[in-house]
């Protein structure tokens, strides 16, 4: 066969649709399309969403390259994850990186993932990535109350978005489970069991998270009329042996019913009652918070505050892109509610007259 007849059986290769396409499809200018592909804030919201309707049907996928090079952005969302920490490999975080991609996917960007062993680390890598202009703004999970990654990155002028909050709240955009109101719940319940001597057990020293959780304790022992005194506030626990010793003076104490801030750290608890002697559920009630996988599985179990992750990723992705692309990080603030999971671990306190329990959530 001839070169020429065998050029004639190969398909035409598809033309490339271009912004230039779009446009006049459209019948707009070629820089209006730009940026509403782009998510500019100056181009209305209708607009937007009537470009990147256009440009899916039309096929149009913007070079990367390209486009890195025309804006000076890499589309990317970065993520550094320091492995040293307690809960590093839990099926938690797989879950979060999944709703940060599909966050990411929603508006054409990719999430860039990389790991840390140390906070010096971390602020090495931030160093990297932010100068090689790999991603173009950070989420910062697990945030600090004085936290050295939102210094670095509010004096490099690069957008991040905390998931969390922090001591030192200028310039930053955040979004963050409610988990002090979690806290107060827990109180609230458990009071209404007819516990008295309810007992906390906060999370790592230094992590906004154990600092909120431990006022939401106290903000619902005030609630219930009750006393907390320092007899009732046990050693900072985030695994499983440090709840168990967090928890044994607390019992010996007087304690009734234990809220931990921490799920790995209430498991630790089932082990210093047993080992008194008494039953979990029965004779000393325990609430805590993260519902991990492992709560369930235990005898009883674990009654616990879960929280979406895998929807937390999609909105951190939301709101980092928005931040890129110029809102003001003060507009970008929100919160959410975790979800009791009313299970065995807790009940009325020892002794105590019946009561009507709480309604379950």
């Amino acid at each position: 066969m001839s070169s020429k007849a065998t050029a004639q059986l190969r398909p035409s290769p598809a033309k490339r649709i271009r912004i230039s396409d779009v446009a006049e499809h459209l019948n707009l200018t070629k820089g209006t399309v730009s940026r509403a592909l782009n998510g500019y804030p100056d181009i209305s919201e209708s607009t937007r969403t009537r470009v990147r309707a256009a440009a899916d049907r039309l096929g149009y996928r913007p070079l990367v390259q390209a486009q890195t090079i025309r804006t000076g952005r890499s589309r990317a969302i970065g993520l550094i994850l320091e492995d040293h920490e307690y809960d590093g490999h839990s099926p938690f975080v797989a879950q979060f990186m999944a709703g940060l991609s599909e966050g990411a996917a929603r508006e054409d960007w990719t999430l860039s993932v990389t790991t840390a062993s140390s906070e010096a680390d971390t602020l090495r890598r931030l160093d990297e990535l932010v100068h090689d202009k790999k991603s173009d703004g950070f989420i910062l999970p697990r945030t600090q109350v004085d936290d050295p990654r939102v210094r670095f990155l509010r004096e490099a002028d690069v957008p991040f978005v905390l998931y969390g909050r922090t001591g030192d709240s200028r310039g930053c955009a955040w979004f963050d489970i409610e988990s002090e109101a979690a806290m107060a719940e827990a109180v609230s319940r458990l009071a209404a069991l007819g516990h008295r001597r309810i007992a906390h057990v906060p999370g790592a020293p230094g992590y906004t998270y154990a600092v909120v959780r431990k006022d939401g304790y106290l903000r619902g022992m005030e609630a219930a009329g009750l006393q907390a005194d320092d007899a009732l506030i046990g050693a900072p626990a985030v695994g499983r042996a440090e709840g168990s010793a967090a928890a044994l003076p607390l019992i010996e104490a007087g304690a009734t019913a234990l809220v931990f801030a921490v799920d790995h750290a209430a498991l630790g608890a089932y082990d210093a009652i047993r080992a008194l002697g008494l039953r979990v559920g029965h004779d000393v009630s325990v609430i805590s918070y993260d519902g991990i996988p492992e709560g369930a599985y235990v005898d009883p179990p674990l009654s616990t505050f879960r929280v979406d992750t895998r929807a937390a990723g999609r909105r951190l992705a939301e709101l980092l892109i928005r931040r890129c692309r110029g809102e003001a990080p003060e507009a970008l603030r929100a919160l959410a509610q975790a979800q009791f999971l009313d299970r065995g671990s807790h009940a009325g306190a020892p002794n105590a007259p019946p009561v009507t329990a709480i309604g379950k959530t």
